[in-house]
């Protein structure tokens, strides 16, 4: 059963969370962001996102519950946009999006975003590739092992888009297009 959720996941610093924004306006739809839970969590702790994910690891209840939170809150509402990594997993009756990006793209997006510093702080873009690749493997290893889902795996979505070469908006267009499309099959 399709439901009009869209849930976007993908690769750090894709766009998710501006192409999350654009098709918000565009739809009229509320947008529940687990990223953002992760870091207020990682803040709490005095942790950095990276030392956060290798906490989380060790404490599984907490995984478990930043991405029940989804789940949940899809069973109460509908018309909203899922930003999570797992979201596609929580809440499987939506139209499931990937983000990718090319690495380089991403740890120069990712370093120059200020909004991320007070859970990412590096010297040099390259430092932020390191920890993003890093981030990356942690992330996948710890959900083969708590759902036993590689989110690497693209035939999980209905959509995947390579943000790399082309404006937030574009794909968010691209989003919007396939998504009415998917509703009417």
């Amino acid at each position: 059963m399709k439901k009009h959720i869209i849930s976007i996941s993908g690769d750090l610093a894709s766009g998710k969370g501006v192409v999350s924004s654009l098709l918000k306006e565009k739809l009229n739809y509320d947008i529940y962001r687990n990223g953002t839970y992760f870091r207020q969590l990682a803040k709490e702790k005095g942790m950095d996102v990276t030392s956060f994910g290798e906490y989380v690891e060790k404490h599984p209840e907490i995984d478990r519950q930043i991405e029940n939170s989804a789940s949940e809150y899809a069973k109460v509402h509908d018309n909203f946009i899922i930003d999570a990594r797992l979201g596609w997993y929580a809440v499987p009756e939506s139209f499931k999006v990937y983000l990718k990006v090319d690495i380089d793209v991403a740890a120069k997006r990712a370093f120059l975003d200020d909004n991320r510093k007070d859970t990412e702080n590096f010297n040099t873009v390259e430092e932020q590739k390191e920890d993003m690749i890093k981030r990356f493997n942690l992330e996948n290893k710890r959900y083969l092992k708590l759902y036993g889902v590689d989110k690497a795996d693209m035939s999980n979505y209905d959509l995947v888009i390579d943000t790399s070469d082309i404006l937030p908006e574009q794909v968010a267009d691209k989003i919007e297009e396939q998504y009415k499309k998917w509703l009417e099959e």
